[in-house]
């Protein structure tokens, strides 16, 4: 179903059930068309994020998604190549990633990490993307794509 919200043209797809810019429809289709593995750069494209240390890791496949603003909660529950996504835009994050064995970071709400945390996260091979999207937006688009918790 088609329609304009504030004259911008939506589509809203019947499997993914939220508004999507019309102008990202057909990569949405794609998406939902396979199963649940996305690329990081398709990610990037849905969350609207901005890539703050290079396009070489945006070929990592993702299946799972861990979110949590508490570094611990990461360390205990985080499987393996998941995508982390937090708020929290310190140093720790970075080494926390690494640490857990996550494949990228997504940071939300706007928010930046500093230029050091991003030269840690570039020598570890961490790709960091950062969006202005909530957390919840973020979980409940990857979700309804297919993907899983990592936790």
């Amino acid at each position: 179903m088609e329609g304009r919200v504030k004259g911008v043209p939506f589509l809203f797809c019947n499997s993914a059930r939220f508004p999507v810019c019309a102008g990202r429809a057909a990569a949405i289709r794609r998406i939902l068309s396979r199963d649940a593995v996305m690329k990081l750069a398709e990610i990037r494209h849905v969350l609207q994020c901005e890539v703050l240390t290079g396009d070489a890791g945006l070929s990592i496949d993702v299946e799972t998604v861990v979110a949590s603003d508490g570094m611990s909660e990461i360390l205990a529950f985080a499987r393996p190549g998941a995508l982390m996504i937090t708020g929290l835009t310190n140093i720790q994050s970075v080494r926390t990633a690494d640490i857990a064995n996550v494949c990228a970071i997504v940071y939300i709400r706007g928010k930046r990490p500093n230029e050091k945390a991003i030269h840690v996260a570039r020598k570890s091979n961490i790709p960091v993307l950062a969006t202005g999207l909530g957390m919840f937006d973020v979980c409940g688009m990857l979700r309804e794509l297919g993907l899983k918790g990592g936790m």
